[in-house]
């Protein structure tokens, strides 16, 4: 609910005074390489920044704006940053600056800050860019004392701006900064790379061909190893786990096979710095003659290069950018003289703030161990994520199909049950595959309950899942009939087929499903059976996780839409637009979308709002098109209200601004479930649904007695789910206590804290509250100490020698 600026509380006037009363204003810059995002980020540090009454100053062509002064740094309004989300680039520009690496230059830029007030920077570029303004930083005083020798700066004003606080953002397409999970600009490239496969799939397939596709990865192969992964891609080169000796046979051979199973096309993946383990490089044309010389197949080669940069940024991009500059505000009016410099990053979903040297630090230990080729010591520096899809990428895309290992001799089902989900494709194929790789018999259980109940059920094997990745919707089918219809048939298609296991793929009804097999237990041994879901649905709606595969795709799909729904508005000034999104009673899909594209309002069933409201928000608006920002953007939950229809908000808002603004709905419907996976998608389903398998395996041989399997403790019938930072298995009548089961959502839910941001960023004056800001955190040592202990061991074994 808004509120007036006298209703906002006292923990949040101390926040807001702790800056704007000390007369320091904040600068902003981009610098490096450019990244999709940056936009969101500056116009995020840019609200906030006013949010909290300080004054914020662009400044233009990163450091050497900084060092020429003048025009190139200006004080930011609120106009400014408007209908920016939606621009790749920077708006405020990006520049390489030798004079800022100089003294000399470093001290001209304290010098013009000094003359705005500016002692709060927020750098929003790669690690060089960061480490530049931690030097600066640390160089302060000793630059404040030679402007007093040289009677540029008086005693007095040195000690009003006596330290500089720095706060930065990683902006870096190729993920390549340690401390972090994600870089802004990462997804963003990451749906460039995934739209040019999937096109070229359709070629290749037509003409039987190899195509060897060059992605961005001068140091870092996170975009080549997760396309790779998105895209089942038959081979992938990244710098830190270079191919052993004898590659270019293995790699012949498994091509070879692959074009004997039928399949039509060849996908190879090269980072540009791709390496072999004696640090000789790996370049796209020796892949290229390699494959014609041995094999003779139709090669071609595709160079992406700055495609990866350009575009619109993703919803994702926008949402992290926006989360990260106003934490960087926040960061910036906690900072005092003894806090470091920091990074704002991302941890799971939590946002984080963690020292800078340290990211730093790390970040070239990684190259370091490449040079060095400790190239295990390389890929775990890198961190646990890039380590799990290194790991999940080789057992999925490695591993023969046939003969790998002794078979198990148990029976794993898969089914998806409830709506269609982008993404469910990819994580049945990653189930299958994993399966298969532990030796187990996979089943496919086609249209849900309903087809179980009909014996619907065939194998499922290695070559079937072949290119699922990148197909929406479900292959397998799937209906939200639930077992209590008919559950003796359920048991005894159990019986039939001798199953010994079950994964479920799906949403609420998965959920309903899983508890009424757990339930039925007592009465029906054969579900006495390890089972298993994982979350899937555009609602994002299951209790016990985060995030559930599909939802950022349905994401993608609504701030597409409004994107092009507000450019349409830019030759008819002064109009609001009233879009209504799916979700059920979830508000997710309405309020992530509203901070992806920039919503003024997005109203939800569990945020409650009354008629005060809608006429708040109507003058609002108003107030809104005096300025030059002439539109509106007004998101609605389908099931927000049962009286405040999307009918009646639309006619509500025509009425009250007649001679004001004008207004146009639209009901997005069902295109939020099509379409084609987003590269979150596709890799969340495959990672999440390749630990789902590994649990099932343990939990089969935990409950294997006397010649069967036997599982009826409420610790075998789990759902899967990301909770904050990781995966965690968790019983599901655990999680009835957390289920709103009338309106099927969690209780709690953790975007809720993220509505005051788009309010905020939309210019509402509300309460914001602070003491859930991320804390200083320190980076995970562990990697750090066990690359210490090996050259330890390596310094030991070379005095031996």
């Amino acid at each position: 609910m808004d509120t007036s600026v006298e209703d906002i509380t006292q923990t949040d006037k101390k926040f807001l005074e702790n800056l704007s009363g000390s007369g320091k204003s904040i600068g902003v810059l981009t610098s490096g390489g450019d990244a999709q995002g940056m936009n969101a980020a500056v116009r995020a540090v840019v609200r906030m920044g006013i949010y909290v009454g300080t004054k914020v100053y662009f400044i233009h062509e990163g450091y050497k704006g900084m060092v020429d002064g003048g025009d190139n740094i200006v004080e930011a309004k609120w106009e400014n940053v408007s209908s920016i989300l939606q621009v790749g680039g920077t708006v405020i520009g990006s520049a390489r600056c030798q004079e800022f690496r100089t003294r000399e230059g470093r001290l001209q830029a304290a010098h013009n800050l000094l003359t705005l007030g500016i002692t709060n920077l927020c750098v929003i570029g790669g690690d060089g860019s960061l480490t530049g303004a931690n030097i600066f930083r640390e160089e302060w005083k000793g630059l404040l004392q030679e402007l007093i020798e040289a009677d540029k700066i008086d005693e007095k004003t040195a000690d009003k701006y006596s330290h500089l606080n720095i706060v930065g953002m990683v902006g870096s397409i190729d993920n390549d900064f340690c401390g972090t999970d994600m870089t802004i600009g990462t997804d963003s490239a990451l749906h460039r790379i995934i739209e040019v496969v999937d096109a070229i799939m359709t070629t290749a397939q037509s003409h039987q061909r190899t195509f060897v596709l060059e992605v961005m990865g001068r140091h870092c192969g996170y975009l080549a190893l997760v396309s790779a992964l998105a895209c089942g891609a038959d081979w992938v080169f990244i710098p830190e786990s270079p191919p052993g000796d004898g590659w270019e046979d293995q790699m012949c051979q498994k091509l070879s096979e692959n074009r004997a199973r039928k399949k039509r096309l060849n996908i190879i993946i090269i980072s540009e710095g791709a390496i072999d383990s004696y640090n000789k490089p790996i370049t796209h044309h020796m892949i290229k003659d390699l494959v014609v010389k041995r094999l003779g197949f139709d090669t071609r080669v595709t160079i992406l290069g700055h495609v990866q940069r350009g575009g619109t940024p993703s919803a994702f991009d926008r949402i992290l950018a926006s989360r990260m500059g106003v934490e960087a505000v926040v960061a910036l009016l906690e900072a005092s003289p003894e806090t470091p410099a920091c990074v704002v990053s991302l941890s799971g979903n939590q946002a984080i703030r963690v020292p800078l040297m340290e990211c730093v630090q790390m970040t070239m230990e990684v190259q370091k161990a490449m040079d060095e080729r400790r190239f295990d010591d390389a890929v775990k520096l890198r961190g646990r994520s890039f380590e799990n899809n290194l790991n999940t990428y080789k057992s999925l895309s490695h591993m023969k199909p046939e003969g790998h290992g002794p078979p198990s001799n148990f029976t794993v089902a898969i089914m998806n049950v409830g709506a269609p989900a982008a993404g469910m494709n990819a994580a049945v194929r990653s189930a299958v595959r994993t399966g298969i790789a532990e030796g187990h018999r996979m089943l496919a259980v086609t249209d849900g309950f309903d087809g179980f109940m009909k014996g619907q059920i065939k194998e499922i094997k290695w070559r079937d899942v072949g290119g699922w990745t990148g197909q929406g919707g479900s292959l397998l089918g799937t209906k939200r009939t639930l077992p209590t219809k008919n559950p003796e048939s359920i048991a005894e298609q159990i019986r039939l087929h001798n199953i010994s296991a079950l994964l479920l793929i799906g949403g609420f009804e998965a959920y309903l499903g899983l508890l009424e097999l757990s339930a039925a237990r007592a009465k029906y041994d054969e579900f006495c059976i390890p089972m298993v879901m994982v979350p899937a649905t555009v609602s994002n709606n299951v209790p016990g996780s985060d995030f559930s595969i599909g939802a950022d795709t349905a994401l993608n799909a609504i701030t597409d839409t409004c994107d092009r729904i507000k450019q349409s508005a830019s030759g008819t000034k002064r109009r609001v637009f009233i879009i209504e999104t799916m979700g059920g009673y979830c508000g997710y899909l309405a309020s992530m979308s509203g901070l992806s594209a920039g919503a003024d309002v997005a109203y939800i069933y569990e945020e409650k709002f009354d008629i005060r409201e809608l006429q708040s928000n109507v003058e609002h608006l108003t107030q809104k098109m005096k300025t030059t920002v002439q539109r509106g953007l007004v998101l609605r939950n389908e099931n927000c209200s049962e009286n405040y229809t999307t009918d009646f908000i639309y006619q509500l808002y025509s009425e009250e601004g007649k001679g004001v603004f004008d207004c146009r709905k639209n009901v997005l419907g069902h295109m939020q479930q099509g379409g084609s996976p987003s590269p979150f998608d596709r890799n969340f389903g495959t990672k999440i649904s390749a630990k789902a398998m590994k649990w099932i395996s343990k939990k089969l041989t935990e409950s294997y007695r006397q010649g069967r399997v036997f599982a009826n403790s409420h610790d075998t019938a789990c759902l899967l789910g990301m909770r904050r930072r990781t995966l965690v298995f968790q019983p599901v009548v655990d999680l009835k206590n957390d289920t709103d089961f009338q309106h099927r959502i969690p209780k709690e839910q953790w975007w809720l804290k993220l509505r005051p941001l788009m309010k905020i960023l939309a210019k509402y004056k509300i309460s914001f509250d602070v003491s859930d800001a991320g804390q200083m955190e320190h980076v995970d040592r562990r990697h750090m100490e066990h690359v210490d202990r090996q050259r330890t061991q390596d310094l030991k074994d070379a005095s031996a020698i």
